[in-house]
């Protein structure tokens, strides 16, 4: 028994189906004003496996259906009242929400310069009427393979989207917490990999401060209590030397750490320092009020060059290092409870701007007798 090729043809496409599973989630589009015409397309349709089909007999009716149903192939009739197919193809891919629709164009063989336009304007395909089922099915499957595929590769660039957009988060997290550890122009430094960052700063303040009796309150409370009640007072510290410009460099313990001056030099650093200084005052009296509690703080500043820059590997640190440190570190130690103690180069910067009290010849190990002030308040 002979079969002629279309035949064959024809029993291939129909044994087979579609050919992947997917496609039968699509939903079809069919417009055309001869409802002899759709059922003839949807039959074929159903041919292939497609069961998820709508119907418009007119263009602003397929319009419509557009704009209100989720459609991912249309079958186009050219000839219609109304709103013709390539008004149709006009209005929807003029919007940039429905450009993307895959449509296929059926026209008749005296309607071929209006089919060039419908090609140019944006149509998928076309098929001249009357049309061959070969051909038709061929082209269906055709569309709606490039449809998936489309629709692969936007899931695809949406999920890149979303993963650029958790790194971009996951950056700035990275980079608030590098600030949070390093002064913004070391941070910058490292992250454009450089390694060995250090410099050397010739005029810079350095504050020490240190709690009284925190020692002994440790004893009375829980621990979850003590990192709390710490954490309070030196987010103040912290607020305030932000608004006035130092860097804070660490805490140790109940011990805070501050300098004025690096990484970006600047005249005032003494002043910023003194301002700093008086300002915790203020901030401690105000946190024992709403804790009920009394702790006292005792504070020294020192005035001259450091080395400062990153060390480690895992953990980075940005810290100082010079007698000018240990010097600050003296005033601090040997201070008077609830004062701030100066050292003769910080005393001789801030003397036109503050008041200050002689505290006389201070025995500070490893330096000897150094003559120091107390900062009062400014004039």
């Amino acid at each position: 028994m002979n079969t002629s090729p279309t035949n064959t043809a024809s029993d291939a496409i129909q044994s087979r189906q579609l050919i992947d599973p997917e496609l039968l989630n699509f939903t079809v589009l069919v417009v055309d004003d001869s409802r002899t015409l759709r059922r003839i397309l949807i039959r074929e349709l159903n041919s292939l496996g497609l069961t998820r089909i709508l119907e418009a007999s007119d263009g602003l009716e397929a319009i419509d259906r557009v704009k209100s149903e989720t459609i991912d192939l249309m079958l186009l009739d050219m000839e219609m009242p109304e709103l013709d197919g390539l008004g149709v193809l006009q209005t929807l891919k003029s919007d940039d929400v429905y450009k993307s629709l895959p449509i296929i164009v059926i026209s008749g063989a005296d309607q071929f310069e209006k089919t060039i336009q419908c090609i140019e304007i944006g149509a998928e395909d076309y098929l001249p009427k009357p049309f061959d089922a070969v051909l038709l099915r061929a082209r269906i499957v055709s569309s709606l393979e490039k449809k998936r595929l489309r629709d692969l590769d936007q899931k695809h660039l949406e999920l890149l989207n979303q993963e650029k957009m958790l790194l971009e988060i996951e950056q700035l997290k990275t980079e608030k917490l590098m600030l949070n550890i390093l002064p913004k122009p070391v941070a910058d430094r490292l992250k454009k990999g450089e390694k060995n960052i250090s410099g050397s700063y010739p005029d810079v303040t350095i504050l020490f401060s240190d709690l009284v009796g925190f020692t002994q309150l440790s004893t009375r409370i829980s621990a979850g209590e003590l990192v709390s009640l710490l954490n309070n007072l030196f987010t103040r510290f912290d607020k305030r030397a932000d608004l006035l410009g130092l860097e804070k460099i660490k805490t140790i313990g109940d011990a805070y750490m501050a300098v004025g001056g690096l990484p970006i030099p600047r005249s005032d650093h003494a002043l910023i320092c003194a301002e700093m200084a008086l300002g915790m005052f203020d901030d401690i009296k105000e946190f024992n009020l709403e804790n009920g509690i009394e702790l006292d703080m005792r504070i020294g500043l020192n005035s001259g060059p450091v080395v400062a820059g990153v060390i480690g590997y895992t953990k980075f640190s940005y810290d100082l290092w010079g007698n000018t440190v240990n010097v600050a570190s003296r005033m601090e130690s040997t201070a008077k409870s609830g004062r701030v103690q100066l050292s003769p180069s910080t005393s001789k910067a801030l003397a036109e701007s503050f008041i200050l009290e002689d505290a006389g010849l201070i025995e500070c190990k490893g330096l000897g007798k150094v003559e120091t002030c107390f900062l009062v308040q400014r004039k």
